[in-house]
């Protein structure tokens, strides 16, 4: 199969060739991973004492960390999806960014259900006997789901580049890269028969990631709303976190943009155009998610309900910074920066993607720990710290393994398939050309 040389050229240099600087990253990035390991080992030979869980607060950075990994995961699939459907013409560099963060956050993300089971000796019993009518159940069954759509749905964006890099003559690499890019490429040859059957699989799975997206996600915020918790007991939950998770995700994805676009010198590709696209799809976003967030948080106060105007209490006084910089810096920032189009530059909306991506992970930390803060029935005689939640260094070391594994997954892609995709670009070249 042929392709552009000048584009192959352009998009495969961190195939070919591994700099220092790659390699000492990854080495830094792996041993705060060592670190995680370490203080799982710590957790599971000391139990959960280790933690700042206690039995008032059951859930803490763990839960926190699997919604907002899940959250990344399902936007990467609404956006790359809805982009193919729609056959937006300036996704084609930057649609590949976005596929990836839906499998590999999808692939981490349920590793902090993990680390919050005391017994995971008994974690097979989810699967000999699940409860139909658990919500958790439905989870399990919805995230397994999506992992395999969402990674059919990948592997067939990349099947005509695999089959790009095998025939390519004059590409450095190891005999074994070779060996797996005709393996993986299944003797694609781009034919128009072939051309047309992956063309119509993309096609169905783009819609079908879309739907098992807000299904899915649907399902993980409802195993907040059906419970009695205060904070939690609401039908907004749905559509709540469906929102949020694209806004974490859009933000996501311009800083992933970024980082690449300077690391790789693909200035030529991934130019400003995409960068205020992206950061107004991102404004438009936080315009939603600031509307459900006060919708969300109106009625609660409005209804006078004790325990609803205890939690709100709360938020107002222990958590103020926190909630100030989750509900208001972190929606009205972002759209102040990108809505002035003398604030688009590309640093400009990266921070601002920065300040929103944060700020979405804050949201999900006051909406879990203050509720489990709040118990219906007062707890007394008991000592504060075991009523208040205080993360020890054991979760802190896990949430950054997460991340550092986030990053290093992002890495080992690169050195295997181009992070812009070459047939996309081909046909995009190919089009500005007849037109």
């Amino acid at each position: 199969m042929k392709a552009d040389r000048k584009l192959i050229q352009d998009l495969t240099p961190e195939i070919e060739n591994t700099s220092i600087t790659w390699y000492i990253t990854f080495i830094i990035l792996f041993g705060i991973f060592a670190t995680g390991v370490y203080g799982l080992y710590q957790q599971i030979d000391k139990g959960h004492i280790v933690t700042g869980m206690r039995d008032n607060v059951v859930w803490g950075f763990y839960i926190v960390n699997f919604i907002f990994f899940m959250g990344l995961s399902y936007s990467g699939a609404l956006i790359s999806g809805v982009l193919h459907l729609f056959n937006t013409g300036w996704r084609k560099p930057i649609i590949r960014i976005a596929e990836l963060i839906t499998i590999i956050s999808l692939i981490i993300g349920p590793f902090f259900i993990f680390f919050c089971i005391g017994r995971l000796d008994r974690l097979y019993y989810l699967f000999l006997y699940p409860r139909i009518q658990s919500p958790i159940t439905w989870d399990v069954i919805a995230i397994m789901t999506d992992l395999v759509g969402c990674f059919l749905y990948l592997y067939l964006s990349f099947i005509e580049d695999f089959a790009i890099l095998r025939d390519y003559p004059d590409l450095k690499v190891a005999p074994w890269k070779k060996k797996l890019y005709k393996t993986l490429s299944l003797g694609f040859t781009g034919t128009e028969k072939q051309m047309k059957i992956l063309n119509n699989a993309r096609t169905v799975m783009a819609a079908m990631v879309i739907a098992i997206a807000i299904i899915v996600y649907s399902v993980l915020a409802w195993i907040f709303g059906v419970t009695l918790q205060p904070g939690w007991h609401s039908t907004i939950f749905g559509p709540y976190f469906v929102i949020a998770a694209v806004f974490s995700g859009t933000g996501l994805l311009i800083i992933l943009m970024w980082i690449f676009r300077k690391i790789y010198h693909l200035e030529a590709y991934i130019t400003k155009r995409h960068f205020v696209n992206v950061g107004v799809l991102l404004t438009v976003i936080a315009a939603f998610y600031g509307y459900f967030t006060f919708s969300d948080y109106l009625t609660k106060w409005y209804g006078s309900i004790k325990m609803d105007s205890i939690l709100i209490d709360k938020l107002f006084t222990d958590y103020y910074s926190l909630f100030i910089f989750a509900n208001y810096i972190g929606i009205l920032l972002p759209c102040i920066i990108i809505a002035f189009p003398r604030f688009r530059t590309i640093p400009n909306i990266t921070i601002a993607a920065v300040i929103a991506v944060t700020a979405l992970w804050v949201n999900r930390y006051i909406i879990v720990i203050p509720t489990l803060e709040t118990p219906f029935l007062p707890i007394q005689d008991v000592r504060p710290d075991w009523i208040t939640y205080s993360p020890t260094w054991v979760e802190w070391s896990l949430t950054l393994a997460g991340v550092s594994v986030f990053a290093m997954l992002f890495m080992l892609v690169s050195k295997i398939a181009p992070i812009i995709s070459i047939s996309e670009m081909q046909e995009q070249d190919e089009n500005e050309l007849l037109n």
